[in-house]
């Protein structure tokens, strides 16, 4: 299991830091295109953990993400 912390930058201008756990993959570059690409389509929704919370980031409210360089954000 790979996990990975984002920052999320919505398209108001407010950030958000989730934690995103891909079950079936073990590296971060493939996890990340993963990301990319499932909320570039239509429809788009991605679960991911903020703190002790369950999240859920729909495509069409993000504006881009960035991969923390280390250690955890959130």
């Amino acid at each position: 299991m790979t996990t990975i912390v984002l920052r999320v930058q919505l398209v108001g201008g407010n950030h958000v830091d989730v934690t995103f756990e891909h079950e079936d993959s073990i590296d971060e570059v493939r996890v990340v295109d993963h990301i990319g690409t499932t909320l570039a389509a239509d429809g788009a929704a991605l679960r991911c953990r903020h703190g002790g919370r369950l999240l859920v980031l729909y495509g069409r409210g993000v504006a881009a993400t960035e991969v923390a360089p280390r250690g955890a954000v959130v």
